[in-house]
């Protein structure tokens, strides 16, 4: 082979490489953005029962189990489900913790599963609360709600809207009822689109709050319509990022009156770039797939309906935008979404935002370590609110 066919060969064989080498990246980046628009409806067990007593429960150690606060665990696929508290003693692999109570089932050595909700049913069954099913119209189709009426003694003009986050879920959220109700606020906690519960959008993607505030929209008009005078807004997760869109995007948003995050995603840049590195992809194929996401072509490769504008998210750059009272919840020990976007935001608008910090409580976790705590911080923030509204 002569010099200048051997040079020929060599560039075709490196554009080849490239070419390939090119099509791997965009792949990879490609199944990183998927998973992170993608519900997650089955979630295998994740925990070992090891013995039960009378008050007490061993479980595995894991990343969960060692933490304290108060939990749930579901076992036997789902159908028993019991509730952990204090924890008496850790070593070797294994953890032993108070049982506070068993709901469903009885509990047994075996396979189970890590509730973070601490509570697992409706309200009735979990809170002792009375409550309705209703189905709330939507652009999407019926949504399921859970309607809490407030107490008898206690009406109030103000309702509450709580939203889950990103592949939980309502019973997320019902942590936060017991307060809301002693302050006499009757609450709706819905499903939105592409949960397991509620309407399915082809292909089943989420929107990351890009689609879903207008379910909140649904919702907020619903309870305008049945006799609601304001809202408020409390969200957790990817619901803090549903909820920033609505009072952002939606005319319905001047009835709101302050908001209420947990763990919020204020700045999906910085939680992806966080996710990227946990699951050992490079951060700048992560941010390449982020970039897919809001990309009119590339969007079609990640399969999302339409481009999903992060930046219209990222609040710590859209600080200023903000015109309501918020209560900001976020502990330095999330494992899932950085606190340190939340914290920016709190330094950039003091004036507003009434920042908690912890620093034991995984994602979304604040209430489980410290309710006492979380309750007061919530009903010291609202009280002065609702007493000028009354």
């Amino acid at each position: 082979m002569n010099g200048r066919r051997a040079a020929a060969v060599g560039a075709v064989a490196t554009a080849t490489a490239a070419t390939v080498t090119g099509a791997a990246l965009t792949a990879t980046a490609v199944s990183f953005a998927r998973a992170v628009v993608t519900p997650r409806r089955h979630k295998p067990d994740d925990l070992e029962v090891l013995q039960v007593g009378p008050r007490r429960v061993v479980l595995s150690a894991t990343v969960d189990t060692v933490v304290p606060g108060r939990y749930g665990v579901w076992t036997d696929g789902g159908r028993g489900h019991f509730r952990v508290g204090e924890i008496l003693e850790s070593r070797e692999g294994r953890v032993t913790r108070e049982l506070l109570g068993v709901d469903a089932g009885v509990p047994a050595p075996g396979r189970a599963r890590w509730n973070q909700y601490y509570f697992a049913g409706d309200p009735t069954a979990a809170l002792g609360l009375p409550h309705e099913d209703v189905l709330v119209p939507s652009d999407v189709g019926a949504l399921p709600c859970w309607s809490v009426p407030g107490p008898v003694d206690g009406a109030s003009g103000t309702w509450a809207v709580l939203v889950h986050g990103r592949g939980a879920t309502r019973e997320e959220a019902l942590r936060a009822v017991p307060v809301l109700h002693g302050l006499g606020v009757p609450c709706l906690v819905p499903a939105y689109r592409n949960d397991a519960d509620a309407p399915t959008v082809k292909p089943g993607l989420y929107g990351l709050g890009d689609t879903e505030w207008r379910d909140v929209e649904a919702v907020a008009r619903y309870a305008l319509d049945r006799g609601a005078r304001r809202l408020l807004l409390v969200g957790w997760s990817m619901g803090g990022a549903i909820v920033l869109q609505f009072v952002a995007r939606s005319p319905l948003a001047e009835h709101v009156t302050s908001l209420v995050l947990d763990g919020p995603v204020v700045d999906w840049f910085d939680v992806l770039d966080h996710q990227a590195r946990q699951a050992g992809v490079p951060v700048r194929l992560g941010r390449l797939g982020v970039q897919l996401l809001g990309h009119p072509v590339g969007r079609r490769l990640v399969g999302v309906p339409g481009p999903v504008d992060l930046r219209a998210m990222d609040w710590v750059r859209r600080a200023e935008e903000l015109q309501l009272p918020v209560l900001l919840l976020h502990s330095d020990a999330d494992d899932y979404v950085p606190s340190g976007p939340s914290q920016r935001l709190a330094q950039a608008r003091p004036d507003l935002i009434t920042y908690v910090a912890s620093s034991t409580a995984r994602h979304t976790k604040e209430w489980n370590v410290d309710p006492q705590g979380w309750e007061s911080a919530v009903r010291g923030f609202l009280t002065p609110g609702l007493e000028a509204d009354a």
